[in-house]
């Protein structure tokens, strides 16, 4: 039994990608019409583009073009989530609903279907963020691919401090495996569905 869990952890890295293939290409073809209308509803409720492109450090620390539906305004500063309260008035009329609920994050679904993403896997970060400092005293968090949601998401996301944020990353990159995945993916979920439900 021990050596076909083995043997099993030794494939999951194939496993995961094709796992991202699949969930990344479908949730694409199935959620087009409800993205096409979330991008129309950002146009038309501010100026700019529909999408907000910015650079993030990934797997084994090369960069990476990541896309986001923007929620702040066009002379807004490039900030991460964490430094930007809800109220600040850079964000546009509706770029705090979609930052709350994760809609966010959608176009990010992308990336994972081309591979410079997985589903789960540690936040990515802005090459300047506050955080890279602190990651990059841990280089294992870079030797598995930046993810959508992570265990550092669904233990606190905003309200954890940096130090463990890169506790959870760094766990995460040490034990990664589909029971791992498989949770934080149900986490997610729900911690979602809660928040739309609350609002």
């Amino acid at each position: 039994m021990n050596s076909l869990l083995q043997r099993f952890q030794a494939l999951y890295p194939l496993v995961k990608r094709l796992i991202d293939i699949v969930v990344s290409a479908s949730a694409l073809i199935l959620l087009a019409p409800f993205l096409l209308a979330l991008c129309i509803l950002v146009l038309l409720t501010s100026k700019g583009p529909a999408l907000f492109w910015s650079e993030r450090t990934g797997y084994k620390g090369k960069p990476f073009m990541m896309p986001k539906l923007r929620t702040m305004t066009e002379c807004s500063k490039i900030m991460s989530r964490e430094s930007a309260a809800a109220s600040d008035i850079s964000f546009t009329s509706i770029g705090p609903f979609l930052r709350k609920s994760s809609l966010d994050e959608l176009p990010q679904l992308w990336c994972v279907l081309k591979g410079e993403m997985s589903l789960i896997g540690p936040r990515p970060l802005l090459v300047n963020d506050r955080l890279a400092a602190q990651r990059r005293a841990r280089p294992e968090i870079f030797n598995v691919k930046p993810g959508i949601t992570g265990l550092a998401q669904v233990n606190g996301r905003n309200f954890i401090s940096m130090r463990n944020k890169v506790r959870y990353d760094a766990f995460y990159a040490d034990r990664v495996c589909l029971f791992l995945d498989a949770k934080i993916l149900y986490r997610t979920v729900g911690t979602v569905l809660n928040v739309k439900l609350v609002q």
